[in-house]
């Protein structure tokens, strides 16, 4: 879906969104933003800025406060990634022990530039800030949700071949 399209919230995502605001009392419906960008994203892949206008209607807040946390946060997408979204951390910290290497070297070895997705559509590699393990950098961060520690250049190589042979198994399937 194009940002130019309509986004359409279903009655299903609408259901998951009351969810959502029930939690807060009525008048701090609006704490449940990200909550709804993330229902957004899990069934979209992204969140377009025509999601960002409907989640702001149905919370009844203004679309650049929506806009302000989809950009302020790495963990939303503003656009349609590969299957696998690996942040790179390439902080002060993560950068002095081989963060911006790390980057460097998934983007060679995959043949895309920072933020870039490889041809397959597969693996989506971006620089990130701070992810809280400095004492294990260089660390990157798989989809979001799984944190990897001390990547050299080999345990990089293996997480990428794991990626790839995960993605083959599971389209024969």
């Amino acid at each position: 879906m194009s940002d130019q399209q309509q986004y359409l919230l279903s009655e299903a995502t609408a259901a998951r969104f009351a969810r959502e605001v029930a939690k807060y009392p009525a008048e701090q419906k609006q704490s449940a933003v990200m909550a709804c960008l993330s229902i957004v994203q899990q069934e979209q892949g992204y969140v377009s800025r025509a999601a960002e206008d409907v989640i702001a209607a149905y919370l009844g807040m203004p679309a650049i406060a929506v806009y302000e946390v989809t950009t302020f946060y790495n963990m939303y997408n503003q656009r349609q990634l590969g299957r696998f979204k690996l942040n790179v951390c390439t902080n002060l910290p993560c950068q002095l022990r081989g963060g911006q290497q790390a980057l460097e070297h998934l983007c060679g070895k995959l043949g895309v530039d920072e933020g870039g997705t490889t041809a397959d559509g597969l693996i989506t590699v971006q620089k990130s800030e701070c992810q809280g393990a400095c004492a294990d950098a260089p660390v990157l961060l798989v989809n979001d949700r799984q944190m990897c520690s001390f990547m050299s250049n080999e345990r990089l190589d293996e997480l990428v071949a794991t990626l790839q042979a995960h993605a083959q198994s599971s389209a024969k399937n």
